[in-house]
């Protein structure tokens, strides 16, 4: 990581946003106060959650606000990305929450005291469950339902926001939650998966419109998970399958809001499987963001085995895994980065998530050893600069995550934190990741000051 506070290097520039991320579900609890989500529901049924556990409770935010920033402010971080939980906003009768309200302005009103910027999401899957039973992203009315959601808190929320996102990585919302089942709502089957897909793009769409209107200022874009493909072997089946496990994948996700259709393989899946487009429904998907989120973990390898969801191959004999199990891959970073670049006449990138889950533990002498996670993100933070060196717009980079915290169907049992947290008791204890950060991150505001004072002192000097 020690490229943070290299002079010079792309990180080392006051434009360039450093923080941290979380996700309302995952860390809140205080259940009792807002309306009850998909993931509640999903979390309440036997054989879904792998350690049979629930986010009702969570990292106990909502009570421990304060404590939770002190601790990003400590990071010497510039930005605080999280999201708006929908369900403790929005009650069922269609009216608003007002105490939910209350905290997210609270919390945005601490942020600017300390000066970190808030960066909102307002869309991380926690799909209120009133929505859900009249059909959830297989209805076309809760990309409207959405979009009265976030005038409610853009109105609400004013100038506080320094950035906001529509929705975070709708491939897992569509893809795992309608067509594979393994997230809420927990559906299986294909002819939902598309569908899903549409509507939440649809909502994004829906949703940029009422932030012109009411935060115009504001910069506003959409957060996607991207997994880039690599061929098992130079044989033109491998290529084929690669090509058509990228077009599911990532493609499908991005080129609505780009190119403002889906790929060309939308002609060769069966008809009942196709989204239900409607006229001038690309128009709205394809509305103009200012900067895309880019989500990445790792990469996947992919073998033609012949099916229509071509088989992703498991990491290779002897790489080096995290936790769950996926490839340490840090060129891939830059290889997607390149692919979106050479694809698409992107807006600016931010890199919105980024980090690994570790076997983390906390020693009795009250420290805890991620020495891989210092690893990892110290050679994707290279694999950033290589890609920002090669003509690709990034402008900021997020680790994944502030604490750890409830991993949706695996439970309690990841820890992607760079802070540790007793379940039981709820004491947070700074990694030796996040006391890296910390003092990295402090030697980078050093140097921005200190050029800061230089080019004060130049123009003084010209006046």
């Amino acid at each position: 990581m020690q490229i943070l506070a290299k002079p010079g290097s792309p990180f080392a520039h006051a434009d360039f946003t450093i923080g941290v991320a979380t996700s309302s579900f995952q860390i809140e609890g205080d259940a009792d106060s807002r309306e009850v989500s998909i993931w509640d529901t999903f979390c309440d049924t036997p054989g879904k959650i792998a350690d049979g556990s629930h986010g009702l409770v969570a990292c106990d935010h909502i009570n421990r606000l304060d404590e939770d920033l002190e601790i990003i402010n400590a990071l010497n971080v510039d930005a605080y990305r999280f999201s708006v939980s929908w369900p403790r906003i929005m009650k069922r009768d269609g009216s608003v929450n007002h105490q939910g309200l209350e905290f997210y302005i609270r919390l945005l009103d601490k942020l600017a005291e300390r000066n970190i910027k808030a960066y909102v999401t307002l869309y991380h899957w926690d799909l209120p469950q009133h929505l859900e039973d009249e059909g959830g992203w297989l209805n076309r009315d809760t990309a409207f339902a959405f979009a009265r959601y976030v005038d409610v808190v853009t109105k609400a929320f004013g100038e506080k926001v320094y950035s906001y996102a529509t929705l975070n990585e709708p491939f897992c919302s569509a893809y795992l939650g309608y067509e594979v089942g393994v997230h809420a709502p927990g559906l299986v089957g294909k002819e939902y998966g598309k569908t899903a897909i549409h509507h939440l793009l649809l909502a994004h769409g829906l949703a940029m419109k009422v932030i012109r209107q009411n935060a115009p200022l504001i910069e506003a874009g959409i957060v996607l998970n991207f997994t880039p493909f690599y061929a098992n072997s130079d044989s033109e089946s491998d290529k084929r399958a690669t090509k058509l496990a990228h077009d599911h994948h990532n493609d499908w996700y991005i080129k609505p809001l780009m190119h403002g259709c889906y790929p060309e393989l939308i002609s060769h899946i069966p008809s009942e499987h196709r989204p239900p487009i409607q006229e001038g429904d690309m128009d709205i998907i394809a509305a103009s963001i200012d900067y895309l989120g880019v989500n990445y973990y790792t990469r996947a390898k992919v073998k033609d085995d012949g099916s229509a969801d071509p088989c992703q191959l498991p990491p290779p004999e002897g790489c080096e895994t995290t936790a769950m199990g996926w490839e340490v891959y840090p060129r891939g970073l830059t290889d997607l980065l390149l692919q979106l670049h050479n694809d698409f006449d992107l807006p600016p990138v931010i890199i919105t998530e980024n980090g690994l889950a570790s076997d983390d533990v906390l020693t009795t002498n009250g420290e805890v050893h991620d020495e891989q996670r210092i690893s990892y993100l110290t050679t994707h933070l290279q694999a950033v600069a290589d890609a920002i060196e090669q003509g690709v717009n990034i402008t900021g980079y997020f680790v994944w995550s502030l604490l750890d915290n409830f991993e949706w169907a695996l439970g309690y049992e990841k820890r992607f934190g760079i802070v540790y947290v007793d379940y039981d008791t709820q004491v947070r204890t700074l990694k030796a990741s996040a006391l890296r950060l910390q003092d990295l991150l402090r030697q980078r505001k050093e140097i921005l000051e200190r050029d800061y004072a230089l080019a004060e002192l130049q123009d003084t000097v010209n006046l």
